[in-house]
């Protein structure tokens, strides 16, 4: 599963770093943004390069797919302090 994220982050890497210079745009800094945060970055570029629709909805997917995961780890976290 960790790998096909890695995927993921490549492939969005090398999008915004190929597509970027077409607005005016530095691919390098998009490209290292793009493999740090992925979906984050992507849906902001979107946005910025008036492609707002897809912009928003990968936006909104990818935060809510982080609020998910620090739900959980806080979760599991107060689990365990509870019934240790």
């Amino acid at each position: 599963m960790e790998f096909l994220g890695l995927i993921l982050s490549v492939v969005i890497a090398i999008y915004l770093a190929l597509d970027s210079p077409k607005y005016g745009k530095n691919p390098w800094l998009w490209g290292i943004l793009g493999f740090i945060f992925s979906l984050l970055t992507l849906g902001i570029y979107l946005i910025q390069t008036n492609r707002k629709v897809a912009g928003w909805i990968l936006l909104v997917i990818a935060i809510l797919y982080w609020l998910f995961i620090l739900f959980v780890v806080i979760g599991i976290a107060a689990f365990y302090s509870l019934y240790s």
